[in-house]
């Protein structure tokens, strides 16, 4: 007995003994241009984010895809003289949510860390360097 389930689109495939045994009879459709999730890239061509693209690993689903989806458009949209600079929230409910999960998100060792906080880091010195010079 299979059964398979979809966030959001629930699919139950029962399959009795007698189906495994038997070879498959699957065809090979070919590729549909038309089909808007096609392995277009990452930015389809009306400039939006493909969140089925296989590019982005699943992170777009999951636990954290909510937040992994809000901190990647951020960036995506982002016109700040630097890029994602305005980001700094979502991407901290990301790494939070992410924190909760550690079997599906593993953490980095102490050397990828030590450079994600120090892009954290002057992500939020430019964020404050941004907020000085528009106060004088």
């Amino acid at each position: 007995l299979f059964v398979s389930s979809m966030v959001g689109k629930d699919r139950i495939i029962f399959a009795t003994k007698e189906d495994h045994e038997t070879p498959s009879s699957a065809e090979l459709v070919a590729d549909d241009p038309d089909d808007p999730y096609e392995e277009q890239g990452l930015i389809l061509p009306n400039g939006d984010i493909n969140w089925n693209c296989p590019c982005l690993g699943g992170m777009a689903s999951g636990p954290c895809g909510e937040q992994f989806k809000s901190a990647f458009s951020c960036f995506h949209y982002s016109t700040e003289e630097i890029k994602g600079s305005d980001c700094v929230d979502q991407f901290r409910a990301m790494q939070e949510c992410m924190q909760k999960y550690p079997d599906l998100y593993p953490q980095e060792d102490e050397n990828d860390e030590k450079s994600s906080k120090d892009l954290e880091a002057a992500s939020m010195e430019a964020s404050a360097a941004k907020e000085e010079k528009a106060s004088s």
